[in-house]
């Protein structure tokens, strides 16, 4: 990777309060990026805390909240955004949750709607906000967090959280197509089991010691090494990557 290749670069991460979306931002500036922009949404002071510790890192920031299971609220973050004038050369599209498990009989149309709004919507109509400004510069990268969920279907109750992970591989594929020609690269990564927030809620310890168990590498993903990834991916060294979903799970799954 060139030294400070980054430099001047802009970056608009969501979900960015805890886990791989915080060290996703904080790798970016360490990277050298010069302005990260933040979404959350009901987590504040994990917000104030990440933009404190970017700002400790000396790269300007801003944020943006928005509750991105509602329609109102992917309009909102996508109209901020707009409104702000902000140029962004990087969005990683990584906000996105199981929400709460149920199966199939049990689920409601209000759990289903939420969950398409979370994981898909705000992933599409946020990059339909961002590429304009990439495409005029014909430069930019945008990066989707999919999940080995879209490749096994998911645990007990998540198995529309898992489609809405496939849709987002697929969507990456598209996306990529569309936008090469302009000079921008979308692309995707896949956590496998990341010892992590997403998994205190949902993933019981047992489930947890199970699943490390079953890595080839012996242990739980963690946030930073999901990030790493993503740096690469918008880095130059990832200059010829259109359209690929990273997988990064210790080998628990293999293409």
């Amino acid at each position: 990777m060139a030294t400070n290749e980054f430099t001047g670069r802009r970056a608009l991460i969501t979900g960015a309060s805890r886990g791989i979306g915080r060290a996703t931002a904080l790798a970016l500036a360490r990277a050298g990026v010069a302005h990260v922009a933040i979404h959350y949404n009901s987590y504040g002071q994990g917000a104030e805390e990440t933009l404190a510790d970017l700002a400790a890192l000396g790269v300007t920031t801003s944020s943006f909240q928005a509750d991105l299971t509602t329609t109102e609220g992917i309009q909102s973050l996508t109209s901020g955004v707009k409104a702000s004038g902000e140029q962004f050369d990087i969005l990683v599209n990584n906000a996105g949750s199981l929400l709460q498990r149920s199966g199939l009989a049990g689920y409601s149309e209000d759990l289903f709607d939420r969950m398409i709004n979370l994981n898909v919507k705000s992933c599409w109509f946020l990059s339909q906000a961002v590429a304009p400004g990439m495409i005029e510069r014909r430069s930019g990268q945008i990066i989707h967090v999919s999940s080995i969920a879209a490749r096994n279907g998911g645990g007990p109750g998540a198995t529309v959280y898992a489609s809405c992970k496939g849709f987002i591989s697929t969507m990456t594929k598209g996306m990529a197509k569309e936008l090469a020609p302009h000079g921008v690269r979308v692309n995707a990564v896949s956590p496998g089991t990341v010892d992590n927030h997403f998994h205190e809620v949902f993933t019981t310890q047992a489930t947890l010691d199970s699943m490390r168990a079953a890595t080839p590498a012996g242990a739980l993903g963690t946030n930073e090494e999901i990030a790493d990834t993503v740096v690469f991916l918008c880095s130059n060294a990832a200059r010829f990557i259109y359209g690929q979903t990273i997988e990064i799970n210790g080998g628990l799954f293999m293409i």
